[in-house]
């Protein structure tokens, strides 16, 4: 194609010399000449344009053919607020692969569908992933930390400054036996506080009957998690975020552990026949989580158009939620400290015993 690219070219420079050599009448043919020989260059021009848009094409359907499907779980809640940028640029197509995300209300909607491999990837609370690894002998693998700790020790006046001036006093709470009793106890415990003796904790089943005392009452405690405080403080503005549960469990944890809201699972069988993909997908999730973090008005945005909480609240809330992304070392010993403590308050609660060193998974 070069070569007679070249030719027509040579062509058409041999008849514009003779024009300037010629008289007038020769000139009307050597203009007819080149308009010819540029119209056929031109031809040339469009054909080899056309085979040049056909390789794109085919190029650009075979890459498509290579991408595989891969499905992923999240809960409606601060473990689905790392992926919404994923979640859109597999909605435009840019993704390694073809992604299709389901957002659930409650675990139970996705574990049997992450144990069976009809979902291959979730985002999941921490101690859920080592219940399943248990109940499956191995059948989930731990390859990242996405949220850290979301609890937060609210109040309505000012007289809590640290772990400490919680003792004497009444602490609402919602999750009754499970991991958000646990923490508090915890809690409670590492700084020299009896949480059955030095303070009275009162359970409710839901926030917003937390939300109820804590508009009433003029001195007041409670902790909750994420979204929650934001909209309670919205809608109260005598609600202070006095701590945060995570920095204090830093601050006394011995081990390197750390609060754990939610890790990402991934099916093992599919991780051991997909590790590319899999590798592909925690890249894009790790860029995802930054982008959150470093422009919360769009991810706030993205958080309400995927349906996982409102705009206003979701950008109120991001700078509160930990949104992280661990891996390796790092997620290992902050996760296995953490699931320990919850081991040694019931061994139920990570599924009957510690996970083994396979439930993490490292590049």
């Amino acid at each position: 194609m070069k070569r007679i690219m070249t030719l027509m070219m040579a062509a058409l420079l041999g008849v514009t010399l003779l024009a300037g050599c010629g008289d007038s009448a020769d000139s009307t043919d050597t203009t007819a000449s080149t308009s010819a020989a540029t119209q056929q260059t031109e031809a040339v021009s469009e054909e080899d344009t056309g085979e040049t848009a056909a390789e794109s094409t085919a190029l650009e359907v075979t890459e498509d053919e290579e991408k595989i499907e891969i499905s992923i779980a999240a809960l409606r809640g601060p473990t689905a607020i790392g992926m919404v940028k994923v979640m859109e640029d597999a909605a435009n197509g840019t993704t390694a692969n073809h992604y299709n995300f389901t957002i659930a209300g409650a675990a139970d909607e996705i574990t049997a569908s992450l144990l069976n491999g009809s979902i291959q990837i979730a985002a999941v609370p921490a101690n859920l992933a080592s219940v399943l690894y248990n109940r499956s002998q191995g059948g989930i693998r731990v390859a990242a930390i996405n949220t850290l700790g979301v609890l937060y020790i609210l109040e309505t006046g000012d007289t809590i400054q640290s772990v400490a001036d919680l003792e004497g006093k009444t602490i609402y709470s919602t999750g009754a036996g499970t991991t958000p009793e646990y923490t508090l106890r915890y809690l409670l415990s590492a700084y020299g506080i009896d949480p059955d003796q030095d303070v009275t904790i009162e359970y409710k089943s839901e926030a917003t009957e937390v939300a109820a005392i804590l508009s009433e009452a003029e001195d007041a405690a409670a902790m909750l998690p994420q979204p929650y405080v934001t909209t309670v403080m919205m809608n109260n503005d005598r609600v202070r975020i006095a701590l945060d549960v995570t920095e204090e469990w830093e601050a006394v944890s011995e081990n390197g552990s750390s609060v754990v809201t939610g890790v990402v699972a991934v099916n093992s069988a599919f991780l051991e026949e997909n590790p590319e993909a899999v590798d592909a997908f925690l890249e894009e999730y790790e860029a995802s989580t930054a982008f959150v973090n470093d422009s919360v008005e769009e991810a706030a945005a993205l958080v309400e158009s995927f349906d996982i909480f409102t705009a206003a609240v979701a950008e109120q809330a991001i700078p509160y939620c930990n949104v992280t992304f661990l891996r390796g070392d790092e997620m290992r010993e902050k996760l296995s400290g953490y699931l320990q403590t919850l081991y040694d308050q019931n061994a139920d609660s990570v599924g009957g015993a510690m996970p083994e060193d396979d439930f993490y998974y490292a590049e």
